[in-house]
């Protein structure tokens, strides 16, 4: 009577294993291959799914047409993102790195029920507070203006939690001290030593916010009607509500879409290994 291997379950889990990661990499690849095929070819390939006949390759005339549509509008949607979510995220983990110093390094008056608001304020859904958040910025005259999407993403709850447990693991109190005793104070121990130690944090807080920005819809929806004020993902809304009347513009919003993830994936190439170090941050100690 034959007895399965020892190894049999360990190996019937691999092959499941690998068969969910497959999955998981195709699911995740394919829109992003169908996007690269079609934004190579026109408009009538596009609607014929028709991506292998190279006869029909038109990927230079299509960002050519990108460009000059609506006297160049997609370059100031362009710039307005890369204003909106590499300066936000620039500052917004800034202040999340901070706050979360702060919270880790110092005792105040009220601590622990202020860190638990922004615990709780963290479950609060984003689009929950876009009407508020317009009310507020029509009453002191911010709304449909840069500032307007800029100051809502530089505080971010969630930044300020990671920039604790970061704090927590990689700023050792005695480094503080010796810094105190060498006659620095507090803000400059932060900038000198803190902030530097809290690198990867800092990057990892800088990623996440990034890509929230970038693919920020819902918020400069609400914030404003100035079209030469609009981010790309709100820009190609515009052109995909024009689409039905006009085709044309379907090709456009392909290559468009396209080139709009270049800044995040040239952000997580460079980045990637203080994205890395941090996402380890106190898993040992």
């Amino acid at each position: 009577m034959s007895t399965a291997s020892p190894s049999a379950p360990r190996q019937y889990g691999r092959v499941v294993a690998n068969v969910v990661v497959g999955v998981s990499v195709l699911y995740a690849l394919l829109p992003l291959l169908w996007l690269l095929l079609a934004s190579t070819v026109d408009a009538e390939a596009l609607f014929a799914s028709d991506f292998f006949d190279l006869s029909n390759f038109a990927f230079i005339d299509n960002i050519r047409a990108l460009l000059a549509q609506d006297d160049g509008a997609y370059l100031t949607w362009y710039g307005n993102s890369l204003l909106y979510a590499v300066g936000g995220a620039a500052v917004g983990a800034l202040v999340s790195t901070a706050a979360g110093y702060v919270f880790d390094k110092f005792e105040f008056a009220g601590k622990r029920a202020l860190f638990a608001l922004i615990l709780i304020s963290v479950m609060v859904p984003a689009t929950v507070l876009a009407l508020p958040l317009y009310l507020l910025a029509s009453d002191i005259g911010l709304a449909n203006t840069v500032w307007a999407v800029l100051i809502p993403v530089l505080f971010n709850p969630f930044g300020v939690y990671l920039a604790r447990m970061f704090s927590a693991s990689y700023v050792p109190n005695e480094v503080l001290e010796a810094a105190r005793v060498d006659g620095a104070n507090e803000l400059r121990s932060f900038f000198s030593v803190g902030l530097r130690m809290l690198a990867p944090g800092y990057v990892t807080i800088f990623l996440f916010q990034l890509t929230a920005i970038w693919n920020n819809f819902f918020l400069p929806l609400v914030m404003l009607n100035d079209t030469s004020l609009y981010p790309l993902s709100l820009g190609l809304y515009s052109w995909n509500s024009t689409a039905p009347i006009n085709p044309d513009y379907y090709p456009l919003m392909v290559i468009g879409s396209l080139l709009a993830l270049l800044p995040l994936v040239i952000a997580f190439l460079f980045l990637q290994r203080y994205w890395r170090s941090g996402l380890t941050a106190g898993s040992v100690k």
